[in-house]
């Protein structure tokens, strides 16, 4: 259909591009790599005497040579009831069927019957344990990991559809414990609302953000296999462009960079670069001397201030006023443009203009300010306390250019970019990029600068806010979720939904965890656990040979006991490095969180990086020492010990703390 020949017209070329482009962009939303297309089936009711009719439920829509449906789309409207229905509440439904595969194999099916207009006796436990399609979902929970998060179209349950398809505008907040299915949740509801609102959506955009570039290479593979390929994932430092960012501030930097005072602070720090002259500036114009005096910079500054609300947008009335009021002091009639063209490279001149009113991009503003004592001085005085100040000083770089920032640094360039405005003649360039729709996992250790910045993004409020209170481990980790929502947008009321099921974590690793939990956030209900039984969790004590040589042996135990399932070695940071050549000499092959992310069976990950993922074996290293080195040590804990769906140890060389005292009754 696109083949040209020779002498095809550029018209030609472009129109086979533009189809070529199209048709490998829908090939790709519909490849589903290993995945069933189909997962379900459906039995309507007849109003008549005639069969009931039957629909396939599968991840994209399927339709014959007649156009009619032979699979449909887990996300359209007829295909709600397969999640929904209830024996008491049968939405119509005659029969539902669960198929339990791996890959492409069929393991078996599950078929729950409703009786006409009431609950059939036979199947009175699809209401009481509010389970669906039990025999399916734990075929999924016991199927290895590989690394990277599967989706769970075909085993979504009641409370997790409630969230997917809750409507879009406003803010949508999921508060969900280890387990429950948030962060998956979140993602199937991305799809959802893709599918359902494609117009205006796929215009404006649908944005994911993580917490760390590890968890977007976890979860990345999930939207894709939903068949939505045009979801973008970032972490918020993705959202700043043409800088450099690494790693995260210390403690009391990252706190401070984070706090709304910083508003303020950089408000007064942008008016200290809005300034009149110091002294009349005097520059020759052919036989003439032209002057521009003090009174007229002040009067310019000040009208400039009065009249624009971004920085940078005022530099080109500031420009114009000057080249007037220079020309208004000749003695004879001066052209105003060929005045400019004479003097606009003069130095005096382009000293006076930058004094004055300069253009700066937020990397040279925030250099300029973190590298100047005075001016930090200036800037929060009255706002800071010393100690708060000094921790924003870092020495002034040449260029702003050669400036690598850290993560804590990206609020405060969203912040500065929002007051400075775009740069003249790079509007574009320079303007925010907005979603009609932002998805945000791990929220609950986001600053209010942070939610300032995603704020931005939302072009008309719709947003969905996912994390757990308990598992709030940052520098700004928050008590409740009233000190998130504050920050974000209020065009209407927010709701909040919490999932109270957590279908991962088997109740004896729960249990552990609770322990925790009930110190960590007493104010949190523990999610409910699905599977009753598991294997029980051990901690072992370091012996003569050493910590690290007992957590190579329980790594080699861990390891042969989950067969092609993953294990992860989850440790305090201060001793990651060391696991890692411990496991290099031992001969075991592993990545670490930040090589090779969680591609291989055994990675080592640093506590503060290991939130949002899951495996099959958890080994975690000195649990006293995570709780002592850790900004949230409780609840650092509990993350590390609520990743794993089937093995969980404890290696230890200190005593443990009390409360894990009893958590295993068959402790070594």
């Amino acid at each position: 259909m696109v083949e040209v020949g020779a002498g095809g017209t550029e018209q030609a070329r472009y129109e086979r591009e533009v189809i070529h482009d199209n048709v490998a962009y829908r090939l790709e939303q519909l490849y589903l790599g290993d995945a069933s297309l189909v997962f379900g089936r459906i039995d309507v009711r007849s109003t008549e005497d005639d069969q009931d009719p039957s629909y396939y439920i599968g991840r994209v829509a399927v339709a014959d040579e007649k156009h009619e449906p032979v699979v449909v789309d887990w996300r359209a409207p007829i295909a709600e009831a397969f999640y929904r229905a209830t024996g008491r509440e049968p939405m119509g439904l005659s029969l539902r069927r669960h198929f339990a595969t791996r890959g492409r194999t069929l393991l078996g099916l599950e078929d729950e019957v409703f009786a006409e207009g009431g609950l059939d006796g036979q199947k009175a436990h699809a209401d009481v344990g509010q389970i669906r399609g039990q025999g399916a979902l734990f075929a999924a929970l016991e199927e290895s990991r590989t690394g990277r998060l599967g989706d769970i179209v075909g085993t979504i349950q009641a409370e997790q559809d409630d969230v997917i398809r809750s409507e879009m505008p406003g803010v949508l907040v999921v508060q969900g414990g280890p387990g429950t299915g948030k962060t998956v949740v979140a993602l199937h509801r991305a799809a959802y609302l893709l599918y359902t609102h494609r117009f205006p959506l796929e215009g404006q955009g649908v944005l994911v953000v993580g917490p760390n570039r590890l968890f977007l290479g976890y979860i990345e593979q999930v939207l894709p296999s939903l068949g939505e390929a045009g979801i973008e994932l970032a972490v918020l430092a993705d959202l700043i462009e043409r800088v450099a960012i690494s790693g995260p501030d210390q403690q009391a930097a990252a706190r401070i960079k984070g706090d709304l005072r910083m508003v303020e602070v950089l408000s007064r720090a942008i008016a200290e670069r809005q300034r009149p002259l110091r002294e009349d500036l005097r520059v020759g114009y052919g036989a003439q001397t032209l002057t521009f005096d003090l009174e007229s910079s002040e009067r310019i500054v000040a009208e400039a201030r009065r009249r624009y609300r971004t920085h940078n947008a005022a530099r080109a009335f500031v420009t114009r006023s000057f080249w007037e009021a220079l020309a208004a002091s000749a003695r004879r009639p001066v052209k105003i443009p060929a005045l400019r063209e004479a003097l606009r490279r003069h130095t005096l001149v382009r000293e006076a203009l930058e004094w004055m009113w300069p253009v700066l991009t937020p990397a040279q503003f925030l250099n300029d300010l973190y590298g100047a004592r005075a001016v930090l001085h200036h800037a929060t005085r009255g706002l800071l306390r010393a100690s708060e100040r000094a921790a924003l000083f870092r020495p002034r770089s040449e260029s702003s250019v050669d400036v690598v920032w850290t993560v804590d640094d990206v609020p405060l360039l969203d912040e500065a970019r929002a007051l400075l405005g775009p740069r003249p003649r790079h509007g574009q360039k320079d303007e925010v990029r907005t979603y009609g729709h932002i998805v945000v996992d791990e929220a609950q250790d986001l600053s209010p600068m942070a939610l300032r910045t995603l704020r931005r993004r939302s072009l008309n409020g719709s947003m969905t806010i996912v994390g757990d209170i308990a598992q709030s481990t940052g520098a700004w980790a928050h008590d409740d979720w009233d000190g998130i929502v504050e920050h974000l947008p209020t065009r209407r009321p927010h709701r909040m939904v919490e999932l109270t099921v957590g279908y991962r974590i088997p109740a004896p690793l729960m249990r552990v965890a609770d322990q925790v939990l009930a110190l960590a956030a007493p104010g949190l209900k523990p999610a409910r656990a699905v599977r009753d039984v598991g294997d029980e969790p051990r901690s072992v004590m370091a012996g003569e040979e050493g910590l690290i040589a007992a957590i190579v042996n329980m790594v080699i135990e861990e390891r042969d006991a989950v067969g092609a399932g993953n294990v992860a070695v989850i440790c305090p940071h201060s001793v990651s490095g060391d696991l890692d050549e411990a496991l290099t000499r031992a001969g075991i092959e592993h990545g670490t969180a930040t090589r090779r992310g969680l591609d291989t069976q055994v990675t080592v990950v640093p506590v503060r990086m290991v939130k949002g993922l899951e495996v099959d074996a958890s080994v975690v290293v000195e649990p006293a020492a995570i709780v002592e080195q850790e900004p949230q040590g409780l609840r650092s804990l509990f993350v590390a010990l609520t990743r794993s769906t089937r093995r969980l140890a404890l290696v230890h060389e200190r005593p443990l703390p009390p409360f894990l005292e009893l958590a295993d009754p068959s402790a070594s």
